[in-house]
């Protein structure tokens, strides 16, 4: 199964580096690839958590093979969840050149976007190798994409002119769903680490009250 989710993973990233190239130049066919392909990742989410569910049902694993069983069929949500942002972002070429009207906030999302490709990468590299020091370091290295959405948000604040509101509305759609991925990853490296180590306060980060809008990660939205 470990090589399955990995195959599930670089199908994701392959989104996450085409989306991101959508992002940049509004390459309209290269996002209905990433549209089409989506169906493969939910695909491969039905099976491999269907063989999760059996695992549980026929062998009632427990303590460590439990922890490993049900921090995969989390895992596997984070990444589906993370082809379902690449799709936010690619169904936005249409209004790449509104976008980019911007060069500020554009900017910005470039560099958000470089960020979040980096940090699924590194939760993707820590969870194939389980390393426990490199999942550690995801949320401090999540702090660049947080400043990365102070900076869009004040951008967004200081747009005018008669396309503010549209450019302002699409920059915040891409911006969001950017900042989301980040949030998966950052949860792909907490979940790595209570399946290590059992320790629970490592997924506090789901749930703790002061999350960027009081969301969490797991919701995908």
């Amino acid at each position: 199964m470990r090589l399955q989710i990995e195959v599930m993973a670089l199908r994701v990233d392959e989104a996450l580096e085409r989306s991101t190239t959508v992002l940049l130049t509004g390459d309209i066919d290269l996002a209905q690839k990433v549209i089409e392909g989506d169906d493969d990742i939910d695909d491969m989410l039905v099976s491999l958590t269907e063989r999760c569910y059996d695992l549980l049902g026929r062998q009632n694993p427990v303590a460590s093979d439990l922890r490993l069983v049900v921090s995969v069929i989390r895992i596997l949500g984070d990444l589906e969840r993370t082809g379902d942002l690449c799709l936010r972002i690619v169904k936005l070429a249409p209004d790449h050149e509104l976008i980019r009207g911007n060069l500020e906030t554009y900017g910005i999302l470039r560099e958000m976007a470089l960020e979040a490709q980096e940090l699924f990468r590194t939760a993707i590299r820590a969870w194939s190798t389980r390393d426990l020091r490199l999942a550690k370091t995801l949320e401090e290295r999540d702090d660049a994409m947080d400043s990365h959405n102070r900076a869009l948000m004040e951008g967004i604040m200081a747009m005018d002119g008669p396309n503010a509101v549209p450019m302002a509305v699409k920059s915040l759609l891409a911006g969001r769903a950017l900042e989301r991925i980040a949030d998966h990853s950052v949860m792909i490296g907490e979940r790595l680490t209570y399946m290590l180590t059992g320790d629970s306060e490592s997924l506090s980060a789901e749930i703790r009250p002061n999350r960027r809008d009081g969301d969490t990660a797991s919701q995908g939205y």
